[in-house]
């Protein structure tokens, strides 16, 4: 399987090939890196995510700058966005949700809460989020925040371009420059495993198979 990636840029074809993975053998082909705090999870357990990260940063209980994501996110972008200590507000809902359709982005990873979840889930977006919450947000043009540049999500730190895949199990980030050969790494593992589920359907123990003491 032939995996590249222009520049600093991940290609298409790597992104089209992770999106077939789960975030967990992504996580173990990166060396049990880049997995976003457990909290994280989808509204809906059949969504899936996968898509280039756009980080954004925002003022605790307030999301104008998700608005101004909105305005400059590309197609397949995921807005992953830090809300600091303020977790337990709105940030985002179905008119949002919405905008981001239109646009064509490939879905949302808040760490902080969301709304209207029975119109996100019908929409069908992908939707992380740390909560639900129903206390709506402010808009002040004075609040701190940023689009674009680097942001930390628990031991994670999110820069723009960086793979993100969701699933039912949680939310795993690969940088860039090494998504390529990770994807690639996570296929092999996947591969590996099904040779594994073949033995010990016909008997074998896990004990020997991975050679436990």
């Amino acid at each position: 399987m032939e995996c590249f990636v222009r520049g600093s840029a991940i290609s298409d074809k790597v992104v089209t090939l992770a999106a077939a993975l789960s975030a967990a053998s992504l996580h173990e082909a990166a060396g049990k890196a880049g997995a976003l705090p457990a909290r994280l999870k989808p509204i809906d357990p059949r969504m899936r995510l996968c898509g280039r990260a756009l980080p954004v940063r925002c003022a605790p209980g307030d999301n104008l700058r998700i608005h101004h994501a909105l305005a400059v996110a590309e197609s397949g972008d995921v807005l992953v966005v830090d809300t600091g200590e303020g977790l337990e507000f709105g940030y985002w809902g179905e008119i949002m949700a919405t905008a981001a359709m239109k646009r064509g982005l490939a879905g949302l990873v808040i760490d902080g809460g969301v709304r209207d979840t029975r119109r996100l889930v019908a929409l069908g977006l992908p939707t992380f989020s740390a909560c639900i919450c129903i206390r709506g947000t402010a808009k002040d043009a004075a609040s701190e925040g940023s689009v674009g540049e680097p942001v930390r999500i628990g031991d994670v730190t999110v820069r723009k371009g960086a793979l993100v895949v969701g699933d039912a199990d949680g939310v795993v980030l690969v940088a860039a420059e090494s998504a390529a050969a990770v994807v690639e790494a996570a296929w092999r593992r996947d591969a590996d495993e099904v040779g594994i589920l073949d033995r010990i359907r016909l008997g074998a123990l896990t004990r020997d198979l991975y050679d436990l003491a």
